[in-house]
Parts: structure tokens; sequence; C-alpha cells
């Protein structure tokens, strides 16, 4: 009996591993190992220091760095713009539409990323609906254009990401007592003081959440940049593409992805940071 026992005790303590020992396999087999292999084509062939390439890489690459940051950081804002008060909308306002409204917002997805950007590219083209309905309100000139600009890029980037944000955001807001901010409304404070030591405090979580992912999305993306602006004013995605499949150059390609996937992740886990100080501070 004590045998049985501590067999059964032993399995007890044995099944969680065994339950994410699938997703730790898929893990190490398809991000941990070729993350490796990038890492070390990157540096292979480097005549003196291993840190070489990388300053090679930032000295010749350094505005296409920039310009994908900044693309990212635009797209994630403005995202962060439309889908809060979107989110906290359907949460507590939308009433009988809520089911209505979340499935438009999960829309998007039926349809693939390539063609979703394509209809994009149509309602910005020169003889779009977008051109001509800034011309008639007199906020385009007759030979302005919106395609092949920061604009196309930055807003086809938010279009195609903007449900990575608004879900997080709604899950996290969703639980949100309303009494809280009625409450803190009896104590006698303002909109703006409940909004931000009462609502945005709790609703972090989400903001975290959806800039992670917005900005991940957004500074690797590789098809919108290259449908929407093309090669005049190209990105670190462009550059990895370029790089392994035109010019044949692994090493180089290897780098810049490196410093991509490093970026990205510096960005995610200072925002998670910073949201827990903010979070810990009384």
């Amino acid at each position: 009996m004590a045998g049985t026992a501590s067999g059964g005790s032993r399995r007890s303590r044995l099944a969680p591993y065994l339950l994410v020992a699938p997703g730790i396999l898929w893990l190490l087999v398809f991000f941990v190992v070729p993350v490796i292999t990038l890492a070390q084509t990157s540096v292979a062939g480097v005549e003196g220091p291993w840190w070489d390439a990388y300053h090679r890489a930032l000295h010749n690459y350094g505005t296409h760095f920039f310009r994908s940051f900044r693309y990212a950081l635009a797209a994630t804002l403005l995202g962060l713009a439309l889908g809060y008060p979107l989110a906290y909308f359907i949460a507590f306002r939308a009433g009988k539409l809520k089911n209505l409204l979340l499935g438009l917002v999960v829309l998007p997805f039926f349809t693939t990323f390539l063609v979703r950007t394509f209809a994009w590219k149509t309602i910005l083209n020169d003889g779009g609906p977008a051109v001509w309905l800034l011309q008639r309100l007199q906020l385009l000139g007759d030979g302005g254009r919106l395609l092949d600009t920061t604009i196309a890029v930055v807003g086809g980037l938010t279009y195609n990401f903007l449900p990575f944000m608004i879900l997080p955001l709604f899950s996290v807001v969703k639980l949100i007592d309303a009494r809280l901010d009625e409450a803190a409304a009896t104590l006698g404070a303002g909109p703006i003081h409940r909004f931000l030591h009462v609502t945005l405090p709790l609703t972090l979580p989400g903001i975290v959440a959806g800039t992670a992912l917005v900005f991940s999305l957004a500074v690797s993306a590789y098809v919108i940049p290259t449908l929407l602006i093309g090669d005049r004013y190209q990105v670190m995605s462009t550059i990895i593409a370029k790089s392994f499949l035109f010019n044949r150059n692994q090493q180089v390609g290897s780098t810049v992805g490196v410093l991509l996937l490093l970026i990205a992740v510096s960005v995610v886990v200072a925002s998670s940071r910073l949201a827990r100080d903010r979070r810990d501070r009384p």
C-alpha cells in the first residue's frame, strides 16, 4: 500500500511536467534551435571580435533600424489610442451589441494577411477613395498621394494589427468592477483623476500585452512595408529578406535578424518592467 501511494504521489508530481513537455519540445525545436543557429551564422567568418559583425550592421543599416522602430512605435501608439476606447466601450457600454462588436473585431482574421494589405493598398491608391476624399476636403493637393508614404505604412500596420491590441485590452477591461469608478466619483474624484488613478492602473496588464504584441509584429513586418512603400524606404525586414533571398549573404541577414529580435525582446521586457513598477507603486 505504501509503494502504491508513493507511486501515485510521484505520478501526480510528474503530471504537470508531462503536460507542458510537448510545448517545451516545440519551443526548443522551432524557436530555441533556430535562434541559436541564427546567432552562430551571424558571426560566422567574421575577422576579429564577434561583435564586429553587429557593429558593421548598425553602421550600415542604422537608418533602417531607426525607420523600423519609428514605424512600429507609431503603429503601436495609434493602435493603443484607437483600441483602448473601443475595448472600454465594448466592455461597459455595448450592452447586447457586445458579441457583435467583438465579432467585427475578429472578422479581419477570416481573410488572409496578404488580401487585407492589398485591400489597404487599393484604398490608398492614387485613384482610390482615400485620396479622393482628402482632395475634396482640401487636405491633400491635386498631385498629392498616400501610397508609398509613411502614412501608408503606419496606417497599414495599425489596420492589420489593431485586433491584437483590442482583444488583450478587452479581456482585462471587462474584469474591472464598475463600482470602483462609482466609488471614486462618490468620493469627489473627477473623470480624469478616476481614469489615471483607478482605471489605467487596473488595465496596465492589457496595455502591456497589446503593446508587446503589436510592436513585435509591426517591427518585424515584411509584407506591409514591401507593398505599401516598396524600396523607397526600406526597413529591417526587407534587408533580411534581400540578404537571404537575393544577395545570398546569410551572415548579414542573420546579424540583422538577431538585432531585430533583440530590439523586439528589449521593448517587451522594458514595457513589462514599467508596468510592474507602476502597479507596485503605492
